[in-house]
């Protein structure tokens, strides 16, 4: 009997930043979230500099230029805040 493996994609295919959440969803559908204090920068972002996103590290990474921030989808999975948070 054999088991089927999926294959995870952990590229990231969007992301949306709510009022106290960060959400990241990955290539093969799932949806991550972490809440905004664990990153500080982005917690203090305007609604306009948190939409103002781009791919970066092969899609495996998230950056925000106008606020020097950049999240890995890894450090996410893993459930770590960003250096200095908390």
């Amino acid at each position: 009997m054999g088991i089927l493996a999926l294959r995870a994609d952990e590229r990231v295919k969007d992301v949306r930043v709510s009022e106290d959440d960060l959400f990241v969803t990955l290539m093969d559908g799932r949806t991550i979230s972490a809440p905004l204090t664990w990153f500080p920068r982005l917690a203090n972002a305007t609604p306009e500099q948190r939409e103002r996103w781009e791919m970066c590290g092969g899609g495996y990474g998230i950056h925000w230029e106008e606020i020097d921030e950049d999240i890995s989808t890894e450090g996410l999975l893993r459930g770590a805040p960003a250096p200095g948070a908390g």
